[in-house]
């Protein structure tokens, strides 16, 4: 059909190319006779086949020998790859492509663990590798690999089915036939494997094929999801359904059927090389007569082999099954078909595009598709709620849970055993909390609780050990107040934490109330104390230059009264006490500044020294873990915990480390102390902290800084799909009221006394809280200074440009103050005189007045 089409519309071509068709009786030997039998004695330039990829391995070498091109459209097989052979093309799509777009639909519906069920053959095995690398990029585990042979009977295929049903997984990713797969979706039926709970996905092996499966095969897997190679509409594509169906009646055009079409017009190429030699270069080799010779001997070479293979690796056309474009020997697809398999057929439920995912259409906006991006599917069992992919089997074994043995804090885990039973007994906060996890579990799971203990009942090792014992298979999982650490991480996976994070220091308290003779020196800091002091004596300074402008008797004063009158009066002001009216102007709005900041200082002063001497302050003994560890002092660690090896880590020394199983022992410890062999500090969790604290709030105390930690966490096998689903309920039950009442149970009494730890230095005044109120008085002094050297030049220059007066006038007006009454003296002046000289308080200097009969004589 695709010869003839392609002449039809192609007249002008020289070159005919004819088929010479040999059966290969669909086995491996019938196809290599065959392909011996074309080489040899046709002496084919091209061969299209093998139909498998079983046939195919000895037709890719025997072409790499001859340099006859081995064009395939059905053989997928990923394995074929390694032969690494130029003459081998591959007009499909490999089997390889596809596992993306199931490793997208494992991830959309979050399942976690996977049974790939496949032919134990070539093609079988070639898809697993690939597989597995693209389930490890999901984190998705792969518990068990199932291979079916072809010559397995029904009771072989029966037996590998129940054994899968006693394994937890529920979801199986068939890579088959259709031959083999009927037979195994119906034996899954009749066993009970259709059923509500379990997730079937076919390849594209099956999918692909569906038209050849009877009705009876598409009723058994009703439910099943089916990757399918997709082929976009168009009109060479109908044309050829067309003419199919005219042909063949009902028989569906399968994906195979179009790449055999594509590949026969691929051959079209050969037209570029018509005036190439077509023959063989045959080499005779010499046989014994011993030696009878077999079909390989006198193999030729085709001359026309590798100008027909460039211009097969060019080629580009637009086929039935889309752009054919050979990239590294093969078609490369860009999009699958996510169908649904009903009891009458197929329904699409999505695509799989590649750089783009999951879509529901092909028409749908990419950006805004929904996070699942696949449309309802109704599952086996005939139900739409989509499976757990994961359950416990009925038969299933119980889950063998390991519980740390303790010797104090029972409130998280404690072990006894019954007098009448002799079982062990486990209770505690932690048990309470898994045991409510798994009854909120979406299915049940059987488990017991096996304690962490030797024969004779004591602890068997370090939570460290317990958690090795996990990984190594011992147990199941692990619960208790098992910390979540990183190097544990690498053994087990841990569930999400359900306990507050963090590990602090703690420390005994002291009175921090103040005391002694220089209590009254606390209040302020050094800085600001000198910062006052020089203050003060920077505002008599600045009074001294003022009062010396304005005052004549401050000017006949001898040096040392000077002194001690200008520093009186400024440190007076501390007090408000400063009685003598200053004579400047100057000085009046300086004392105001400085007595308003004196007034916040010392009201701060007053508040903070009675805080000190009325306020108990409880403060730690030790203020930050620097200090312990310069100090060398013993600290206190709970046995087995691994907060041992963060201490090492922080550097303090491994003999100073004492341990402890109980708050009681950790109690005893702290009022033993260093120097009795005890401690004066403890590094513990925040939880043990807590606990500890209830009983002795008020002589303890938190220290900075406060270190890392994940909390507690349930423990299980690396890959453990019960991880997930505990993680889950446990965000449930924290979020509700659940774990209130729970903690309420084992904790009641608790006082929450991190949140009451007190500061580690006394609160005190410093220079940063006054450096605003400074500046001020600093800014005000400068301007009053700069202003009064401009009144004082002002008065200068006045007096030079003022007329002349008569010496003893200019005296008399000189000596007289512009009030007219001063102390006990009368004071005359000439009215005349006064409004020349236009005397006013700004331009006469105040001065003591004349006496009278000074006055008058002049």
């Amino acid at each position: 059909m695709s010869l003839s089409e392609f002449y039809n519309t192609h007249d002008s071509f020289k070159t005919r190319i004819v088929l010479n068709i040999r059966d290969s009786k669909q086995t491996v030997v019938g196809a290599a006779a065959s392909a011996l039998y074309l080489i040899k004695k046709r002496e084919v330039v091209a061969i299209i086949g093998p139909g498998t990829s079983m046939q195919a391995p000895f037709l890719i070498n025997l072409g790499n020998q001859t340099k006859v091109p081995i064009i395939s459209f059905s053989a997928t097989s990923p394995l074929l790859d390694s032969l690494r052979s130029p003459y081998f093309i591959r007009a499909t799509h490999d089997d390889s492509s596809q596992v993306h777009a199931i490793s997208a639909i494992i991830e959309s519906f979050r399942w976690r663990e996977v049974v790939p069920i496949y032919a134990d053959n070539e093609f079988g095995e070639g898809i697993l590798p690939y597989l597995v690398d693209a389930f490890q990029e999901i984190n998705v585990r792969i518990r068990y690999r199932s291979a079916i042979s072809l010559h397995f009977s029904d009771d072989q295929i029966k037996k590998e089915l129940y054994k899968l049903m006693t394994m937890p997984t529920r979801v199986f990713i068939v890579h088959m036939l259709p031959d083999l797969g009927s037979r195994l979706f119906a034996i899954a039926k009749e066993i009970g494997m259709m059923n509500k709970g379990y997730v079937w996905i076919v390849t594209n092996g099956i999918a692909d094929l569906m038209s050849v499966m009877g009705e009876s095969s598409l009723e058994n897997m009703h439910g099943v999801l089916g990757v399918k190679t997709y082929f976009a509409g168009s009109k060479e594509l109908m044309y050829l359904e067309a003419r199919w169906q005219k042909r063949f009646g009902r028989e569906e055009l399968n994906n195979f059927a179009c790449w055999a079409y594509d590949a026969a017009t691929a051959l079209m190429s050969v037209e570029e090389i018509s005036n190439v030699n077509m023959s063989f270069n045959k080499t005779k080799t010499n046989t014994s007569r011993e030696d009878i010779g077999t079909d390989l001997d006198d193999l030729g070479v085709s001359l026309s082999g590798p100008k027909l293979l460039q211009a097969l690796s060019t080629v580009t056309f637009k086929g039935v099954a889309g752009r054919f474009q050979l990239k590294t020997g093969k078609l490369e697809p860009k999009t699958f078909k996510i169908i649904n398999i009903e009891e009458t057929g197929e329904r699409t439920v999505g695509f799989w595009k590649s750089k783009v995912g999951l879509l529901k259409s092909l028409q749908v906006d990419q950006k805004a598709h929904s996070s699942r991006r696949l449309r309802p599917i109704i599952w086996p069992g005939d139900t739409t709620f989509v499976p757990k992919g994961w359950e416990f089997p009925t038969n299933a074994k119980k889950l063998r849970i390991a519980v740390p043995k303790k010797d104090g804090f029972n409130n998280f885990v404690k072990v006894t055993k019954d007098e009448n039973t002799n079982v062990p007994v486990v209770t505690g906060f932690c048990i309470d909390v898994f045991d409510m996890v798994m009854r909120q579990m979406p299915y049940a799971v059987s488990y017991e609780y096996i304690p962490f203990e030797t024969p004779d009942g004591k602890p068997r090792g370090s939570y460290d050990e317990m958690v090795h014992n996990v990984f190594l298979g011992v147990f199941d999982g692990a619960v208790g107040d098992t910390t979540i650490l990183a190097n544990r991480s690498h053994y087990v996976d841990f569930a999400l934490p359900y306990s507050e994070t963090g590990v602090v220091f703690v420390v005994p308290v002291k009175d921090g109330k103040q005391k002694g003779e220089w209590v009254f020196l606390k209040p302020l800091t050094m800085e600001l104390w000198l910062i006052t002091a020089a203050s003060f004596i920077y505002i008599g300074i600045m009074v001294w230059i003022f009062e010396f402008q304005a005052d004549e008797d401050f000017k006949k004063q001898r040096i040392i009264d000077k002194i001690s009158n200008v520093f009186y009066f400024s440190f007076s002001t501390l007090f408000f006490a400063h009685r003598r009216p200053s004579e400047s102007f100057f000085t009046r709005v300086l004392v105001v500044v400085w007595c308003f900041v004196l007034l916040i200082l010392t009201q701060s002063y007053t508040a903070t020294l009675t805080s000190m001497l009325t306020v108990q302050e409880l403060r730690p003994t030790v203020r930050h873990m620097d200090d312990l560890r310069k100090s060398g002092v013993n600290i206190g660690y709970q046995t087995g915990s691994f907060t041992f090896e963060r201490l090492k880590q922080m550097r303090f020394d491994e003999s100073r480390l004492k341990t402890y199983n109980s708050p009681e022992e950790m109690r005893e410890l702290f009022l033993n102390k260093s120097s009795n062999g005890g401690i004066d500090a403890a590094f513990d969790e925040v939880a043990y902290i807590k606990l500890f604290m209830a009983k002795y709030c008020s002589e303890y105390s938190i220290i900075e800084p406060t270190f890392k930690a994940d909390g507690f966490g349930f423990a299980f096998p690396l890959g453990s799909p019960l991880v997930s689903d505990i993680s889950r309920q446990i965000l449930n039950l924290t979020e509700g009221e659940t774990m209130r009442a729970i903690e309420n149970k084992w904790f009641l009494g608790e006082k929450h006394c991190l949140d009451s730890t007190t500061s580690d230095s006394p609160i005190q005044l410093d220079h940063h809280s006054f450096e605003a109120l400074f500046l001020i008085v600093f800014v005000v002094s400068i301007i009053l200074l700069l202003l009064m050297l401009a009144s004082r030049r002002y008065q200068e220059r006045q007096r030079k440009v003022s007329p002349n007066l008569p010496n003893d006038q200019a005296n008399a007006a000189q000596e007289v103050h512009v009030e007219g009454n001063v102390g006990d003296h009368i004071v005359e002046v000439d009215s005349a005189l006064v409004r020349r000289k236009k005397l006013t308080s700004k331009t006469m200097p105040f001065r003591r007045a004349a006496t009278l009969s000074r006055l008058k004589s002049a």
